[in-house]
């Protein structure tokens, strides 16, 4: 292979024309070429990558470099993500916390709630049943007088049976 290399970077230095020694000195040009040999040498064929190549298959290029032009650290972008899933596992796990939170309120407001239902229901319940036995209660008191009443008038009679007897006796001797 690596004869293969150098056969590519002799095709290459032979290609060069003066006028391309000369723009080959300023640090774009220096650049693009460097980029094409690297692209000649990635793919094992002794002739540079045409740029229409790069055009066409822009995830390459771009896993081949980095926007300082230098070769993507991997390592770094690997580190990054797990960090950057560490990040959203804390998320996820802050959101499941305040789901839980949230959700445990909302059963106590809900237990709040049908206790006070509860309550209201034992409240009209016993209000009801209050109710009835004030009922009842009037009810017997009526009773009550309507009896004292017949006592009295009973007794009444009986003290006139007395009398009436007493009479109808001193009337027969």
């Amino acid at each position: 292979m690596s004869t293969l290399s150098t056969s590519g970077r002799e095709q290459t230095r032979s290609r060069r024309s003066p006028s391309d020694l000369l723009t080959s000195s300023s640090g774009r040009a220096s650049r693009h070429e460097r980029e094409s040999r690297l692209d000649s040498l990635a793919s094992g064929a002794g002739r540079p990558t045409p740029l229409s190549s790069r055009r066409e298959n822009p995830i390459r290029a771009e896993r081949q470099t980095t926007d300082d032009g230098g070769p993507k650290d991997y390592k770094k972008m690997y580190e990054q993500a797990l960090q950057t899933n560490e990040k959203l596992k804390t998320r996820l796990e802050e959101s499941r916390r305040e789901l839980a939170r949230i959700q445990a309120r909302l059963e106590r407001a809900t237990q709040k709630q049908s206790k006070m239902s509860d309550r209201s229901n034992v409240m009209d319940t016993e209000k009801k049943e209050k109710q009835m036995l004030e009922k009842k209660i009037s009810e017997m008191e009526d009773e009550l007088k309507v009896r004292t009443e017949l006592k009295n008038e009973n007794q009444r009679l009986k003290d006139e049976n007395g009398a009436l007897i007493r009479v109808i006796s001193k009337l027969s001797k």
